[in-house]
């Protein structure tokens, strides 16, 4: 997430109480706002299954761990970029994508190439809190990917422990969640005390654009060895053209910030 300005309104009737879909071009990139400079999502438009912002790409650093998810779902749509990706990489997985505003489903559908729902997609308009507490306990969901900022992106939308005990209440076994946390450095601890309060095992990357930071949570907290990440990561790179081997540089150096010691809940 980050500034851009020089937006143009999509025309469209709106929701008084959500905030309006823009839309703006830069480097060959189609951008979407929810009303202000702030970049909410981006597609190239010659290659819609791309995910070119960085750490939107870090939110698929769950496929070091695991290759054959059942159930993926999203929280926040955006530009449909994490759903479209999904959708295309993981053809036996179900994929369902929860957003609020349904201007930004409409505009995904007309501009950023979401396919319509079907025996796998699931496109929901409903809140994100009132989907996870619908879903608690039943611990159906594989991967679980956060992305939820309002038009100001202050501070994640949910960022409470009943909402990160919720999320982990959702998944299967050994199933994890990957977050995006944008903010200030002191909503930052209190997100990760949370997450960390709720999950057997945290990790996290690096900031990018001094700004998003990434959080892979681990209901099981898992055993591989750095170098069978690293062959993972190629075989990624091959696969998706995903840069992998650079959230296993990430995760090193989250270890050497631990001293070497994973950090549990």
């Amino acid at each position: 997430m980050r500034k851009k300005e020089n937006r143009q309104n999509t025309s469209a009737p709106k929701r008084q109480d959500l905030p309006e879909v823009t839309l703006s071009e830069e480097n060959g990139l189609l951008l979407m706002h929810l009303g202000t400079e702030w970049i909410q999502g981006a597609m190239r438009p010659g290659n819609p299954v791309e995910i070119v912002l960085e750490y939107v790409q870090q939110l698929m650093m769950w496929m070091l761990f695991r290759q054959r998810p059942a159930h993926i779902v999203q929280l926040g749509l955006g530009s449909g970029a994490l759903t479209r990706f999904c959708y295309h990489t993981f053809p036996d997985a179900k994929v369902s994508a929860i957003e609020l505003n349904p201007e930004v489903i409409r505009v995904c559908r007309e501009s950023f190439h979401l396919p319509p729902n079907d025996s796998r997609l699931s496109v929901i308009e409903t809140d994100a809190m009132d989907y996870i507490k619908s879903q608690a306990g039943k611990n159906r969901i594989d991967i679980l990917q956060v992305d939820l900022y309002d038009e100001k992106a202050r501070a994640p939308v949910f960022d409470t422990p009943e909402f990160y005990q919720a999320c982990a209440d959702c998944l299967t076994p050994d199933g994890m969640m990957t977050i995006n946390i944008f903010g200030v450095d002191s909503n930052r601890h209190r997100s990760f005390d949370a997450i960390y309060n709720a999950f057997d095992a945290v990790a996290w990357l690096p900031e990018v654009h001094g700004a998003n930071v990434v959080a892979l949570a681990f209901r099981k907290a898992p055993s591989p060895s750095f170098s069978e990440l690293y062959d993972r990561a190629d075989i990624i790179r091959l696969e998706t053209g995903l840069l992998a081997k650079r959230w296993v540089d990430g995760l090193k150096e989250w270890m050497h910030q631990q001293n070497g010691n994973v950090q549990t809940g």
